[in-house]
């Protein structure tokens, strides 16, 4: 097994300048005063291709031989890693093919198109994809590009490790997602070697967590119990190369949920206006989740990638609203006479709710003769706006009732 030691990242990081990003190192106060500690985000969302892939797949095609590079390269992934190999392989000019599981989100297949790449679809998820392009590197004599379990791959993510720390030399925590493991190798040895003392702790979905399962088991263990919105780490099994490093140099592993993940989302783009996909917001959902115990210490969470869905992200906004109670929705069944409706909405204008949207419904089953179905969706400003709400709307004597 081959020990990656300063040198290489060092190497990595002087051959990447100028071709990616250097990502700020961002403070955020409000959310680290909230959780009681000095809170930094490393906001990877910022990088080319809109994710850390692109480091490692720069760094590995730049290992690549004249001849390997004149066969060209594949790759499979959800998303993430196939536009960091498709912008790698554009940057080296070189011809290059991405299997994609189905049902990928449109905008990453887009992406993965428009930096030159041709794009194969096939099957559910990453196990598939890999497997099928296997089969076509087999076929046409291509070079697999690995997503997470390569030498090349982690030491071009590790480079996020050193930056971390030589912006913030007392740092104490580095809080980063797990997919396939190669970020976490990456950062974990680079900024252990720089500083033994750090904590690295993982971040799994609880619907994908084959990396805390391994380390456990002492092997690679599969495992994925369902469908999560942070495709970027739902894999089914880490690499033998990132397991080995993870077991010796993670601390702790912790599993978030979907719920939990998307609240995080929303409160990035609401207390700090970044945006970031649900892969992306898994570290800051495990403190969210009160899953990593940061009181009193400086803390980075890294922020993977901001390649979201857009038609989820509105989706996500709703429910958070809900969920804080600035938005609620409201039922109404009540007599079919010429200007109810406007007593009603009246009535939540009066205390300052805002009606974002409004539907009548006179087909429905369960509406009466006589009287129609009315569904409001209010915005508000909280718990005790809410209340307000409710008591001028009972104060009218419709039936009403707060649908999700």
């Amino acid at each position: 097994m081959t020990e990656l030691k300063l040198e290489d990242f060092k190497a990595a990081a002087e051959y990447l300048n100028g071709k990616i990003n250097k990502t700020p190192l961002y403070r955020a106060t409000t959310l680290g005063k909230l959780f009681g500690c000095e809170l930094y985000l490393k906001l990877e969302n910022f990088q080319k291709t809109g994710s850390f892939k692109a480091r490692g797949a720069l760094y590995r095609i730049s290992k690549l031989t004249p001849e390997e590079k004149m066969r060209g390269v594949i790759t499979a992934s959800s998303g993430n890693h196939a536009q960091g190999v498709a912008y790698a392989a554009q940057f080296n000019r070189i011809k290059a093919k991405i299997v994609m599981p189905e049902v990928s989100v449109p905008a990453k297949i887009n992406a993965v198109e428009n930096y030159g790449a041709e794009v194969v679809l096939y099957g559910n998820d990453y196990s598939d994809s890999k497997l099928k392009a296997d089969e076509l590197a087999r076929l046409e004599n291509m070079v697999f590009i690995e997503a997470f379990n390569d030498y090349s791959v982690i030491t071009g993510q590790g480079t996020i490790g050193l930056e971390i720390v030589e912006e913030l030399p007392d740092v104490d925590t580095i809080i980063v997602p797990i997919g396939g493991g190669g970020l976490i190798s990456g950062i974990s040895t680079a900024s252990k070697i720089l500083k033994p003392s750090i904590r690295i702790v993982g971040v799994e979905s609880e619907l994908s967590d084959s990396m805390r399962l391994s380390v456990k088991e002492g092997r690679v263990v599969p495992h994925t119990s369902g469908s999560s919105i942070a495709d970027g780490i739902s894999v089914k099994y880490p690499g033998e190369i990132t397991l080995s490093i993870a077991s010796k140099l993670v601390d702790d592993i912790v599993t978030v949920s979907d719920e939990i993940i998307a609240h995080a989302i929303y409160v990035l783009l609401e207390r700090n206006k970044i945006l970031v996909e649900p892969s992306g917001a898994a570290s800051l959902a495990a403190i969210m989740d009160g899953k990593v115990d940061v009181k009193g210490k400086k803390v980075v969470c890294v922020i993977s990638g901001g390649n979201t869905n857009l038609l989820l992200l509105s989706k996500i906004i709703y429910k958070s609203m809900e969920m804080e109670s600035k938005l609620v929705r409201l039922e109404f069944r009540i007599p079919d006479r010429p200007g109810t409706l406007f007593k009603i909405s009246s009535a939540i204008s009066e205390v300052g709710g805002n009606i974002f949207h409004a539907e009548v419904d006179n087909l429905s089953r369960n509406t009466p003769v006589g009287f129609q179905t009315v569904k409001f969706s209010v915005n508000i400003r909280g718990e005790n706006h809410l209340k307000q709400l409710l008591e001028r709307i009972e104060k009218l004597g419709y039936s009403y009732e707060i649908v999700s």
